[in-house]
């Protein structure tokens, strides 16, 4: 593959990981309290801490991803806090059999969203990135 092409699909993937939790975060933040609501709703303690901390990895992540700077630790962060998300929010094996099916859809989603995720930080930033500009 070249390397262009390699560097292009790499910046694609960075924004399209964006394009996923800049929106959530931002939205977590405009709807403070409906996010500390919903946190709540499903039985965890310090919803209002969740909330601060789900909007900062959500927006901290994507403005890390967006410049290609702290990508890897970026990425990994965003993986965890996707996968602990699903088995919190997105728990198939826990709700009525009429709402099972778009819950198992969501989890899964989010299962692959991590794997994508964990890719990115084992291939890094590509290129163009900060982080390969500060490598040079």
């Amino acid at each position: 593959m070249s390397t262009t092409y390699k560097n292009s699909l790499t910046l694609a993937s960075r924004l399209l990981f964006v394009a996923l939790f800049l929106p959530a975060g931002i939205g977590k933040l405009t709807g403070f309290a409906g996010t500390v609501g919903y946190i709540s709703s499903v039985g965890l303690p310090f919803a209002t801490l969740g909330a601060v901390l789900a909007l900062a990895v959500e927006i901290l992540g994507s403005l890390a991803l967006l410049t290609g700077f702290g990508t890897r630790l970026a990425a990994l962060t965003l993986a965890a806090f996707t996968l602990v998300a699903s088995f919190f929010f997105h728990a198939y094996w826990a709700v009525p059999a009429d709402q099972a099916f778009v819950t198992q859809l969501l989890f899964f989603k989010n299962i692959a969203v991590a794997g994508g995720l964990l890719a990115l930080a084992s291939n890094g930033a590509g290129a163009w990135s900060l982080d390969a500009r500060n490598e040079r």
